[in-house]
């Protein structure tokens, strides 16, 4: 099996450079598996863990939104924030958690902008998921 070169990036720079065998990414379409020869496609990501399969076994990266590039030989995302999850802070991610979940009560209640509080558990939940994986 052939392998991808692999590039995460945000406004901030980059957070993954390397090579995998595989790239498997959630679009706003589905789960997409990305291999070797792939055909060209863009695709815009959903808020989830961006998983590669790389010689040593897995690692992820949870990203927030953005595009995912294909070219078949290379996998360029160009996220709105990821970080690989040995970067993530647990307690920093759950009081995120938190501060969002209790966004999203007072929302409904004063019915101010719920879907920015949903957005905003939902990245906390995310990291969480991406750093307690194992």
């Amino acid at each position: 099996m052939g392998s991808l070169n692999v590039s995460i990036v945000t406004p901030d720079g980059p957070v993954y450079e390397g090579v995998a065998q595989m790239v498997i990414a959630r679009t706003k379409a589905g789960e997409l598996g990305i291999l070797p020869g792939h055909v060209p496609l863009v695709a815009p990501l959903k808020i989830d863990i961006v998983r590669l399969k790389v010689e040593s076994g897995e690692e992820w990266v949870a990203v927030n939104g953005g595009f995912m590039e294909v070219n078949g030989e290379e996998v360029n995302i160009l996220a709105d924030t990821a970080e690989r999850e040995q970067d993530i802070d647990i307690d920093r991610a759950e009081k995120a958690k938190e501060r969002a979940e209790d966004e999203l009560s007072r929302a409904k209640e004063q019915k101010v902008d719920e879907v920015m509080a949903q957005l905003a558990l939902q990245r906390a939940i995310n990291r969480i998921h991406a750093k307690e994986h194992n």
